[in-house]
């Protein structure tokens, strides 16, 4: 008779396993066919029945893990942007000159938003922005973000390597060039994602007619211009 339990006991086990599986299977299946749709239309542009319309699923499926279109969202915030903020930290903590923190901190950043590219574009459609605390939520990330760079640009200030009087106007400059790679950039394009990266931190760290370390011809000639 104990055999005969511990089976029973084992396959009701083996069976509420199953079902939790399938129930994660399907709630993730959800939320990345709610990216697909808010990265391309926009948030105000999908609804609920056009989700569930293409996984061939009623729209009571949805309701049954999400209560409405604004949790889906945030579900897709929570498992992508949201811990932006402190990857960016840990990139700029440790040793190395502020010049080199930065270059970690603009390679951080570019690789976050590659890893999770239709995520990032969705959180910056501000225009789709849903109810005051999604509106709360996303600024609180922002503010972490900006402050970050505000940081470490002051630092730099602090040194002479920046020039511009106001750091926070620069650091929304270079977040702007982060951002804006997504809306372009095509992974089956001739530039591979690292050789984009130097490109891009390359042109925020010295300017697009700015000066390298290093190139002093360059720099001789631009003297001989004001001259």
């Amino acid at each position: 008779m104990s055999g005969v339990k511990n089976k029973s006991v084992n396959s009701t086990l083996n069976s509420a396993a199953k079902t939790k599986k399938i129930k994660i299977g399907r709630r993730e299946e959800l939320i990345q066919t709610a990216v697909d749709f808010f990265s391309e239309n926009g948030f105000q542009g999908t609804s609920v029945r056009d989700i569930a319309n293409k996984l061939g699923v009623s729209i009571s499926v949805i309701y049954h893990y999400f209560n409405n279109k604004e949790e889906l969202w945030s579900a897709i915030i929570e498992y992508s942007v949201k811990h932006l903020p402190e990857k960016l930290e840990l990139a700029v903590m440790g040793g190395g000159h502020a010049l080199e923190r930065l270059r970690r901190l603009l390679r951080a950043h570019l690789t976050a938003s590659s890893n999770y590219s239709k995520e990032t574009i969705i959180f910056l459609s501000k225009q789709d922005r849903i109810s005051e605390t999604g509106e709360l939520a996303s600024k609180e990330i922002e503010i972490k973000v900006l402050y970050i760079y505000v940081q470490i640009l002051e630092e730099l200030q602090r040194e002479g390597l920046v020039k511009a009087h106001n750091t926070k106007i620069l650091a929304f400059n270079i977040l702007g060039v982060i951002n804006w790679y997504l809306r372009w950039y095509r992974s089956d394009g001739p530039l591979t994602a690292d050789a984009l990266y130097e490109e891009i931190i390359t042109f925020i760290l010295y300017g697009s007619v700015g000066v390298p370390p290093g190139s002093e011809q360059i720099s001789r000639l631009s003297n001989q211009q004001n001259t």
